[in-house]
C-alpha cells in the first residue's frame, strides 16, 4: 500500500463509502472530498453492493458501516479483505460495541471508529489506515483488553476443548488465526463446505453462537500456552490496548 506522505492531488487515497443512510454518505462523501489528497471514487447502500463495486473500483480505503440491511460491514470487511489483502478498511458505527469492536479486528479492519468522531478526526482516520497503520477508538480499545485479560478465562478455555477432536482443535485454532473458511480449507485439505460444517460442530460443542466467539476462545487457550494474552496480540494491539501495526494488517478471514 502507497505511504499516504507521497499523496496528494495527483495521487490522491481512493476512498469507497458503504452506509445505508444516504445521508451519511453524502455527509461523508462531501467531508473527504474536500481534501485535496483524498477522492471518494464510490459509495453503496447495502453489502451486495459493497461486494460488487469494491473490487472494480480498487480503492485503497473503504469506510464501511457495521449494521448494514442485508448484512455486516464487519462480514464484508472480511470477505473484502481475502480478495484485496492491502485494502484498508475503516469501520464508522454509531454503536460503542465490544462484539463489534473484537469482530472487526478479527476480520482485518484497519480501524474502528464512531461516527460521532469528529470530521477532521475522520479525515485524519482515513490518512492513517491508508499509510498501512492502525487506528482504534481509545475506549473501545481499552474495554477490548480488559475483557480478553479477564481473571479465570484461560482455565475456563481450555476446559471448552476437551469434547473437540483433533481435526476440530485443528480448525478451531485456524479460526484463532483469522482465517476464512475458504483459507481453512486450503491449509487442512478439505472443501469449504466441510470446514463450514466442522466449524458449526465446533460453535456447538463450545456452546457458543458466533465465530468470533470461538476465536477468542482458541487465542486465550493459545495466550495461556505462550505466556503473554494472544487474543490481544493476533486481534492486532499491544500490551496498553494501542493497536500493534505490524501485527495488526495480517490477512483477513
Amino acid at each position: 500500500m502507497p505511504d499516504s506522505g507521497s499523496r496528494g492531488p495527483e495521487n490522491p487515497i481512493r476512498v469507497f463509502l458503504l452506509d445505508d443512510h444516504e445521508v451519511v454518505r453524502r455527509g461523508v462523501r462531501d467531508l473527504l472530498g474536500d481534501e485535496p489528497d483524498i477522492s471518494v471514487v464510490g459509495e453503496a447502500g447495502t453489502a451486495e453492493q459493497a461486494l460488487t463495486r469494491v473490487p472494480a473500483l480498487r480503492p485503497d480505503v473503504a469506510v464501511l458501516d457495521v449494521r448494514l440491511p442485508d448484512g455486516s460491514g464487519v462480514d464484508v470487511c472480511r470477505e473484502l479483505r481475502s480478495r484485496m489483502p492491502d485494502l484498508a478498511c475503516l469501520m464508522l458505527t454509531s454503536f460503542d460495541d465490544e462484539e463489534a469492536l473484537l469482530d472487526a479486528v478479527m476480520a482485518g479492519a484497519s480501524g474502528y471508529v464512531l461516527k460521532l468522531i469528529q470530521g477532521g478526526d475522520l479525515v485524519a482516520a482515513v490518512r492513517t489506515v491508508a499509510s498501512g497503520k492502525s487506528l482504534l477508538d481509545p475506549s473501545a480499545a481499552a474495554r477490548l483488553m480488559s475483557r480478553l485479560r479477564g481473571e479465570d478465562r484461560d482455565e475456563s478455555a481450555a476446559d471448552a476443548l476437551y469434547g473437540l477432536t483433533s481435526r476440530e482443535r485443528d480448525i478451531l485454532a485456524l479460526i484463532g488465526e483469522g482465517l476464512t473458511n475458504r483459507e481453512i480449507g486450503l491449509r487442512v485439505f478439505l472443501a469449504e463446505k466441510t470446514v463450514k460444517n466442522h466449524i458449526s460442530r465446533v460453535l456447538a460443542k463450545l456452546g457458543v453462537e458466533r465465530r468470533v466467539q470461538a476465536a477468542v476462545i482458541a487465542t486465550q487457550v493459545s495466550g495461556a500456552a505462550e505466556g503473554r494474552p494472544a487474543a490481544a496480540a493476533r486481534a492486532g494491539l499491544d500490551g496498553s490496548g494501542r493497536a500493534d501495526p505490524d501485527r495488526y494488517r495480517g490477512p483477513g478471514r
